[in-house]
């Protein structure tokens, strides 16, 4: 089985990031940005193809996932969308990346989206699974009908003091109900599981992953320095970039079709729908897919 073991670390903003670097070193950048509850080991088969293409592929765990730890403990375990984003711009600094392609699937397709609405000149394209996910607190407190509601039954489990505690104690089984139910037809043995859950052992994972659903409903507060950012990801700002967007047949976690966020993509924009029973982790699932739309943007 396949493992992307070689992880450095570099101080980018408030974190120490944990990342493979992987590829010739003055290849065209890649950066791969993994979910919710997955890891890095999402692109395990991406990152070779991309690399034999002559790609420089960066692949970072994210803020409360492996090796990624906050400088100070005093930082607030903040798990706000404009954070992460800032996060990646922060990381392609550090690493002395002006501009590089990015893609990504739940998380990592939202903040992939946000550093291309805001910092274009970043991002020289953008794939992103399931499309358009920039949001905002305002919208996330209206309700939708109930039968969209039940799909983020977990959002409503976190924002309670149960939820927290029963996350914090069942974390692997709890990802575990995820993936399945997200990705009802991949059958990914034990083995594949445990290689990625183990990243779910950071000191903040859980304290990140709280405060990010509790901030989408309203219930908790983001950082006076991100709120600039948040007002302007409010507007529904559109994507310019050269875009693909991709989505798997058989994605079981809650989504939009693309008619209904395709015009928020202005620039080059085709979407992709990937079938064989492909579900939401989709670069792990459907990696040639993921590749491929990652070299053609």
């Amino acid at each position: 089985m396949a493992v992307l073991d070689d992880v450095r670390q570099i101080d980018a903003g408030v974190l120490n990031i944990g990342y493979v670097d992987a590829g010739p070193a003055d290849g065209a950048a890649v950066i791969l940005l993994h979910g919710w509850p997955y890891d890095i080991h999402s692109f395990v088969d991406v990152v070779p193809l991309l690399t034999d293409a002559g790609c420089r592929v960066i692949v970072p765990y994210v803020r409360g996932y492996g090796t990624t730890r906050f400088q100070s403990d005093e930082s607030i375990r903040n798990g706000q969308p404009s954070a992460m984003a800032v996060d990646v711009v922060e990381l392609m600094g550090a690493l002395d990346i002006d501009t590089a392609k990015l893609a990504g699937f739940d998380w990592g397709a939202r903040t992939a989206d946000i550093v291309a609405a805001l910092w274009p000149e970043r991002c020289r394209g953008l794939v992103s699974v399931s499309g358009y996910l920039i949001d905002s607190q305002e919208s996330g407190r209206h309700p939708l009908p109930p039968k969209a509601e039940i799909a983020w039954w977990y959002q409503f489990y976190f924002a309670t003091d149960r939820g927290r505690e029963g996350y914090d104690k069942n974390r692997y089984d709890f990802a575990r109900l995820i993936w399945r139910t997200a990705s009802p037809q991949w059958a990914f043995d034990d083995a594949t599981f445990g290689r990625s859950a183990a990243a779910l052992d950071n000191p903040d994972h859980v304290d990140i992953v709280i405060h990010n659903y509790r901030w989408r409903l309203g219930l908790a507060a983001g950082e006076p320095q991100y709120a600039e950012l948040e007002a302007r990801l409010a507007e529904k700002p559109k994507i310019r970039v050269p875009a693909i967007t991709l989505e798997g047949d058989a994605n079981g976690a809650p989504h939009l079709e693309p008619s209904v966020y395709g015009k928020q993509f202005a620039g080059r924009y085709e979407h992709r729908t990937i079938g064989g029973g492909v579900g939401h982790n989709l670069p792990q699932e459907a990696p040639r897919a993921f590749a491929d739309a990652v070299l053609q943007v």
